[in-house]
């Protein structure tokens, strides 16, 4: 009989190097860039909530006395476009809109002006402006509102108020943090008939390891949010090479980038954004619109978008539709039922990241992954702190 035992050693040695190698991996790849998982995860959990965050803080802004009859009272949006083109100043140009919400949300207009982008509120019943604040401004990221300062220190802590290209950090460290996530699912990963230990909570144990526990267990149960939430991160941060890899494992319609535009003006002035939300009722009259966006240049569309809409599937509800500002014609329809596999996934990006692919629910989770990344964070520092004491212990034995 043959003995198997140098073999056995061998694989033994080889399976230790390999764990060695990918803790390696999962702690340096933690210590380096786990602080920013720290910022970009709270923000991020206070952002799904952000409507609600920023209503609270700017009520005046924000919040209107709602009115008998609700919604049904609201003025017609032609009259709160002209209330719109009256409180925008004459070097202001209207980016978006965000329709109200409830019956007790305003209008909320975006405008840049000056290299500053800045936001005015229309009451919905009146067609009155409510109030007009800063937003964003090139000057300082110290100058920003809350909420403008919050979504710069998220997607590129606030390094793109130095670049333009200052999200690419933010993409690449969401790429670490994804290898450092699927080295702790390795590393976790436990022996058949193991699972329920690890799994569960020791009961009773001491601090060392109730620290290990915990992160361990924060890691596990926050690891498929996580990883949702920092591969769309990279899709939104560094979209081009994340297209060219969709694109090569399921094509994409114009590899991702599909273009539409307006037709040639040839002397006809510009829908208002009424027209634009009529026509895209028009095609698409379930669900309500959410928000529209404005023409970016001559041959720029409205994109409405559109939420709670039926029949589309029960996880994502939202649909865009592209409409012509001159002849008001739609000219696409995008949502996850359309298009290819690779154009659906795309689709399930932006609705993953920031929780409303699964409703309140998948806002909620969101929330929690966030923060539990301050757990992971300190955990895992004390974890390391932990293991070289007590290397300097043993060396010095």
């Amino acid at each position: 009989m043959l003995d198997n035992a140098p073999h056995d050693a061998r694989a033994r040695r080889s399976r230790k190097e390999w764990r060695k190698l990918w803790l390696d991996v999962h702690l340096y790849i933690g210590l380096v860039a786990g602080a920013m998982l720290v910022v970009i995860g709270v923000t991020g959990g206070i952002l799904v909530f952000w409507h609600e965050v920023d209503a609270w803080l700017d009520p005046q802004l924000r919040i209107v006395a709602a009115r008998a009859g609700g919604a049904a009272a609201f003025a017609p949006l032609e009259r709160i476009e002209r209330a719109m083109i009256a409180a925008t100043p004459a070097e202001g140009k209207i980016t978006h809109v965000w329709l109200p919400r409830d019956e007790r949300s305003s209008y909320l207009f975006y405008y840049d002006l000056d290299g500053e982008t800045r936001r005015f509120g229309i009451d919905p019943y009146d067609a009155t402006k409510t109030a007009d604040r800063l937003y964003y401004s090139k000057v300082s990221p110290f100058r920003h509102a809350l909420m403008g300062f919050l979504f710069q220190l998220h997607w590129s802590l606030l390094l793109s108020d130095l670049a333009d290209d200052g999200g690419v950090v933010v993409g690449v460290a969401a790429i670490l943090l994804m290898i450092s996530t699927l080295a702790g699912v390795y590393l976790w990963w436990p022996a058949p008939g193991k699972w329920i230990v690890a799994l569960t909570l020791k009961r009773g144990a001491r601090a060392e390891r109730l620290n290990y526990d915990l992160h361990k267990l924060g890691g596990v149960y926050s690891a498929a949010v996580l990883l949702a939430v920092l591969m769309s991160g990279v899709y939104m941060n560094l979209p081009t090479p994340f297209l060219w890899i969709v694109d090569h494992v399921a094509p994409l319609t114009d590899g991702g980038r599909p273009t539409r535009a307006s037709e040639p003006a040839a002397g006809r002035s510009s829908i208002g954004f009424p027209a634009a939300v009529a026509a895209a009722h028009a095609r698409s009259p379930e669900g309500h619109v959410e928000r529209v966006d404005f023409p970016g240049g001559e041959q720029g569309v409205f994109t409405v978008y559109q939420d709670d809409v039926t029949g589309v599937g029960p996880f994502i509800r939202s649909r865009s539709l592209l409409v012509d500002r001159y002849s008001a014609a739609v000219l696409s329809i995008d949502d996850v039922t359309q298009g290819t596999a690779g154009d659906a996934f795309l689709r399930w990006q932006w609705p993953l990241h920031s929780g409303r692919a699964f409703g309140l629910t998948g806002r909620l989770l969101v929330l929690a992954s966030g923060l539990l990344c301050v757990l992971l964070f300190v955990t895992g520092v004390i974890r390391w702190l932990q293991k070289r004491r007590a290397r300097r212990a043993a060396q010095r034995l």
